[in-house]
């Protein structure tokens, strides 16, 4: 998209609409009775009201009577008019919350004194989920001058972890650095020795950065550490009392801190890094994080104003940059398939799983049990009621625990002491489950924004005002008609997949993918510079998967990932019926349906 056209839209959209961003509200979560109908199966899982508000405004009549005006004046037809109001809905997806988990950061290297012309920078990414990071993704190699800077942006979150591992053109390691990720634009300072080869150390200044000076804003904190490598592994080193710190002052660089300045989370904590010896390379490591600079992946040269869009990056290293325990790729899913991308990030974030013949069986229906795995790992809501037993759920049974879990959430109602784990559940039951664990409001009447989709009457009322705030905050995926919700239908495992990852994205907690069949999608990675008030009221149209158009500078030859791709597979494994699409234990024996445990052998 050109320049002209992001600024016109904006300006277009903002004229005709306005959007108003409001928290969920909160309350504590009632022992409600909720009936055993399709649209009410699944309950939410949050302390917070879960149930959207009844009056949803769908006594559009002013509207209804404008827009008949001026149907009479333009001569539109009524699809011709849903089309038009379907433009105008209002996607509340970039909240105030979501924006605060935004960040991005310019990377710099340097050496005061030393003698490099240019270095290599290996760039990985510890995602942040939950309390948790997944597991480290190779980002790309990068070959800087001394001083050169480059972007990453679009898709980082607050408290993402970026890894940094340094060598010299000889391919020797020189040096290694972690830090995280702030709210915000920041730079990244990484200052090395004038004698890399023999000491290993490397000072890391950062801070917020918001005007771009590549300088740490006044007023911030201006993060600033040790890291030094002895034998393969790097400590975090607590002050820079035994270090010459005059080796590592720069220009526009504070003075060297005598205690170190680390981020909360590096000091404290299971995930701290504070005084810890650790492994620069451990055996599950990607492999392309273990093969030698240039051999795997094709150096990237980094240029003036060199800048790199996250989603771009996991998409073009995912066979070869994640962890060699998780498969990405399955043996009955091609690279064409619809929601190829959607299944494999969720496999590559250790959410979703296949079958250990290497197929994922993207056409299976989902059960509850799979389900409830799925909600478990995608969800660390609140628990809200007490964990009970049930009859058809056996200690041995493999989702034992994701069940047990789930239910405490909130999510599930159950008739008696029986909870059903192989019933399949239908694409209503799904959205509504995710609608009352992401609880959205709308900020449109559910009239307008569900006059998309042309089997709107066969849901309920009461289930309308659910659907609508997953449609306005770009969650649904509705393949291969965009206007069919095919409420009704059994969900597929892929559909599931491609829900749960478009929750995941409009929580802020994964990097947006876009697809033909996401609906009212709102993507970061094609037309703004992450600034979310050029987007407020813009519907987003639909993309096929690779028309990104974004303004980056890697979209020209000097700035391009060009990964040397190895031969994989792509699709996943067969399993045993019933394996959860979710990471599934595999063990023997039978379960207590008298079928084969998922995943087990015989």
């Amino acid at each position: 998209m050109n320049s002209m056209n992001l600024s016109y839209w904006p300006k277009l959209v903002v004229i005709a609409v306005f959007v108003v961003l409001f928290s969920p509200v909160s309350a504590t979560l009632a022992a409600t009775s909720l009936s055993n109908s399709a649209e009410s199966q699944l309950t939410d899982s949050s302390t917070k009201q879960l149930l959207a508000d009844n009056n949803d405004n769908d006594d559009d009549d002013d509207d209804d009577d404008d827009d008949d005006d001026d149907d009479k004046k333009t001569g539109r037809t009524t699809r011709q008019r849903n089309t038009v109001r379907e433009r105008k809905i209002i996607n509340t997806t970039k909240s105030n919350s979501l924006k605060g988990k935004k960040s991005e950061f310019t990377l710099v290297v340097l050496q005061p004194g030393g003698t490099l012309s240019e270095v290599i920078a290996r760039v990985s990414l510890k995602g942040k989920h939950g309390k948790k990071y997944h597991k480290e993704r190779f980002l790309g190699d990068y070959k800087y001058q001394i001083k050169q800077k480059a972007k990453f942006a679009k898709g980082f979150k607050k408290g993402d972890r970026i890894v940094v591992r340094l060598y010299n053109t000889q391919n020797t390691f020189i040096g290694y650095s972690e830090f995280e990720c702030l709210p915000g634009h920041q730079t990244v300072n990484l200052v090395l020795s004038p004698q890399p080869t023999q000491t290993q150390i490397v000072r890391t200044v950062y801070g917020v950065d918001a005007n771009e000076d590549n300088i740490v804003d006044s007023n911030t904190t201006s993060y600033d550490y040790f890291t030094q490598v002895k034998e393969q592994k790097v400590i975090f080193l607590s002050s820079s009392q035994n270090i010459n710190t005059t080796k590592f002052q720069a220009t526009n660089l504070t003075n060297v801190a005598k205690t170190s300045i680390y981020p909360t989370s590096f000091k404290q904590g299971e995930y701290s890094l504070l005084s810890k010896s650790l492994n620069i390379f451990s055996s599950d490591l990607a492999p392309a994080l273990t093969a030698i600079p240039g051999s795997l992946v094709q150096l990237t040269q980094i240029t003036n104003n060199s800048s790199f869009n996250l989603q771009k990056l996991l998409t073009s290293y995912r066979q070869i940059g994640v962890a060699k325990s998780i498969q990405t790729a399955f043996s009955d899913i091609s690279t064409n398939y619809w929601a190829n991308d959607f299944v494999s990030e969720l496999a590559a974030m250790e959410i979703a799983q296949g079958f250990p013949d290497g197929s994922f069986r993207p056409d299976a229906p989902v059960t509850r049990a799979e389900f409830a795995t799925l909600l478990q790992k995608v969800f660390s809501n609140n628990k809200v009621r007490q964990v009970t037993s049930f009859r058809d759920v056996s200690r041995n049974y493999w989702a034992y625990n994701s069940i047990r879990e789930a239910y405490q959430m909130g999510f599930f109602n159950t008739a008696g002491n029986n909870f059903n784990p192989t019933q399949n559940l239908t694409r209503l039951e799904v959205l509504v489950a995710l609608a009352k664990a992401l609880n959205y409001k709308t900020t449109n009447s559910n009239t307008s924004i569900l006059s998309a989709y042309s089997d709107i009457s066969s849901i309920s009322s009461e289930s309308r005002s659910l659907i609508a705030s997953l449609a306005q905050n770009g969650v649904l995926v509705n393949y291969p008609n965009t206007n069919l919700l095919d409420a009704n239908k059994v969900a597929t495992r892929s559909e599931v997949c491609a829900l749960l990852y478009r929750a995941l994205v409009s929580k802020g907690d994964a990097v947006d993918i876009g697809s033909q069949y996401t609906v009212n999608s709102s993507s970061d990675n094609d037309n703004d510079d992450d600034d979310d008030d050029d987007d407020k009221g813009k519907v987003k149209p639909n993309r096929s998967d690779n028309d990104d158009n974004d303004d980056d500078d890697d979209d020209d030859d000097k700035g391009k990932v060009k990964p040397n791709r190895t031969n994989c597979n792509q699709g996943i494994g067969n399993g045993a019926e019933g394996c959860d699409p979710g990471k599934s234990s595999p063990r023997g024996g039978s379960n207590d349906e008298g079928g084969r445990t998922p995943g087990g052998k015989k």
